[in-house]
């Protein structure tokens, strides 16, 4: 799986490749340079043979130094080119002083100002060489209005074939979120729904995430690995196509990097050591020509294949609730999802007054009459029920009765929709009861309900770097339930309380907007009861399963329907194979 590195760990990892001595600062920059030249050729090939005209816009640290390295080979090739520099040049560091200067014998350095720009001919393309990763703090005064111009928010021309070296200028890359000198944001009503008064005022003043950006990249080139900034929140809209350049440092981080979850280093320089904690943050993805296949390993789906001699108890037996009567397609979805991505053995728990109506649907999946309490607590006698479902089409009565017996039985469990609702008035008593086998799976409403200090938080306006991110509320979330983790949305997060944390990005070219369907929610559940059900641990089965869903949504296509989504399995794992 890629790495998805913070700003912190991507600056630790270049000191310690120029303090092993196998590279130079000045290297590691003029490789950058080339990296960003080559992603602009094979962008636009056209390039290669008809030069045109390129505006730099270069910052006041090192992403600025790569800018002054582009201008200089796209003059060598026969480029027009104008360079513009925000700050003093006296006060570049060393690196980007050297480009700075060598640029400066083969053409001059303006000041980066909105009236330049604008008096200045229309290019070709413009390089975003300004701020990268080392952003801290919002954009404000003149920057602040160079920015909105390049990005078409004052209703100028829109430069379509914006550049951004690391990241377009304003942008977390630790959160995916605009950094403002005076924020301005707008959140989902299901996030702002279970916040306090106080935050809903603050929120109120809030104008729109486009006050600084409109659009920007067409193109976004970073170097050796992806960041979190890169699939969080704005950062996907923002970046247009993100490149990967390796600069020939891999070798060094993976020298440091250790097993995937290792917080405590044993090589490397101490300040590296306590960049990479806590755990890496990874990008839910395929190793290889298959998923691996090993028990608990990467993305783990070794249990999906049937072995001869196993039989259906040993491929896992999950249980599923439904609710009542004109209340139990939740639940179906579910228990489908569940059946196809593996599990031997699928049965439905209804109410009496469902038996009638689910009986008439179901073939594969086998029913259970569960009632009460007492009737669930005597249903789970039988241990071969090793994985349990919750919440789709419940009833908040039901769930809030029927959740804590479920619990209270210590087997895998998944709770979904109504069974994280019905705690939304006091969800300490939840947290009370929940073991490091359970799975939340919260969208953005039910997380506020659940965690409203925290979701609190992740709606504050950022005006500082790195900003608090989805990342980070997962992981606190996690930590503070005890269990697993789901938070829910294209840019999908899965922690673990001990620190274990992983994107799922329907972005870019996995972007799946059809999944936005009612019920698409519940198989996603019963995707990660199939696979808890096989013996999948919580944080990979989660991760797996929403990697999948997302897989089965692209497959399918536009018109897809959330019954869709299971009986496109069987084709997208038969794609691993190949």
């Amino acid at each position: 799986m890629s790495e998805l590195l913070t700003a912190d760990q991507m600056r630790a990892i270049e000191q310690a490749a120029i303090e092993s001595g196998e590279v130079t600062g000045l290297e590691l920059m003029e490789r950058a340079g080339q990296g960003v030249v080559e992603a602009i050729f094979k962008e636009w090939p056209e390039y290669v043979t008809a030069p045109k005209s390129a505006s730099i816009l270069c910052g006041p640290g090192n992403n600025g130094g790569d800018g002054f390295v582009v201008a200089r080979l796209l003059h060598s090739r026969g480029w027009d080119v104008e360079v513009f520099l925000y700050g003093d040049a006296e006060n570049l560091p060393p690196d980007a002083r050297v480009n700075y200067e060598r640029w400066s014998e083969l053409g001059e350095v303006g000041p980066l100002t909105e009236k330049n720009l604008r008096k200045g001919s229309f290019a070709g393309i413009y390089v975003d060489a300004l701020f990268g990763t080392g952003l801290t703090r919002g954009l404000e005064g003149e920057i602040f209005n160079v920015v909105r111009h390049l990005s078409g928010v004052n209703g100028d021309h829109y430069q379509d074939r914006m550049v951004s070296i690391d990241a377009p200028s304003g942008l977390c890359l630790d959160s995916g979120r605009v950094l403002q000198q005076e924020p301005i944001t707008v959140w989902p009503d299901e996030l702002l729904v279970n916040l306090p008064k106080e935050a809903k005022e603050r929120m109120a003043l809030a104008g729109g995430p486009r006050a600084l950006h409109d659009r920007f990249s067409s193109l976004t080139i970073c170097f050796d690995s992806l960041k979190p900034g890169h699939f969080l929140a704005q950062g996907p809209d923002l970046c247009g196509k993100v490149v990967v350049k390796d600069i020939g440092i891999s070798q060094q981080r993976c020298q440091y990097n250790g097993a995937p979850y290792d917080t405590a280093f044993v090589h490397g320089p101490k300040s590296l050591r306590r960049a990479m904690r806590p755990a890496f943050l990874r990008l839910v993805e395929p190793q290889g020509r298959s998923l691996d296949t090993r028990p608990f390993g990467g993305l783990a789906l070794p249990l999906l294949r049937k072995y001869q001699g196993n039989h259906k108890f040993s491929h896992g037996h999950a249980l599923i609730l439904s609710g009542g009567s004109g209340k139990t397609g939740a639940a179906r979805l579910a228990a489908r999802g569940a059946l196809r991505i593996g599990a031997g053995l699928v049965t439905l728990g209804v109410p009496p007054n469902a038996q009638q109506e689910v009986a008439c649907q179901i073939t594969a999946l086998m029913l259970q009459l569960v009632g009460d309490a007492k009737t669930f607590e005597v249903v789970l006698h039988d241990e071969r029920l090793n994985a349990l479902c919750l919440g789709p089409g419940m009833g908040l009565e039901r769930a809030r009765e029927l959740v804590p017996v479920a619990l209270a039985a210590k087997r895998a469990v998944v709770l979904d929709a109504d069974a994280l609702s019905a705690f939304a008035g006091d969800p300490s008593e939840l947290f009370d009861q929940l073991h490091e086998r359970v799975v939340l799976t919260p969208h953005g409403g039910e997380f506020a309900r659940l965690f409203p200090d925290i979701a609190t938080k992740l709606a504050e306006p950022p005006t500082k770097g790195p900003a608090y991110s989805k990342v980070d509320a997962t992981r606190d979330a996690a930590v503070r339930a005890g269990c697993v983790v789901l938070f829910k949305g294209p840019d999908t997060v899965i922690a673990s309380p001990d620190g274990q944390c992983a994107v799922n990005a329907a972005v870019y070219d996995r972007a799946a907007p059809w999944l936005a369907t009612a019920g698409s929610g519940d198989v996603l559940a019963g995707f990660i009861t199939g696979l808890l059900a096989r013996g999948i641990r919580p944080q990979q089965a989660a991760e797996a399963a929403a990697w999948l869903h997302v897989e089965c949504a692209r497959a399918f296509g536009p018109g897809l329907i959330s019954e869709d989504l299971p009986e496109m399995l069987p084709q997208v794992l038969r794609t691993l194979e190949e």
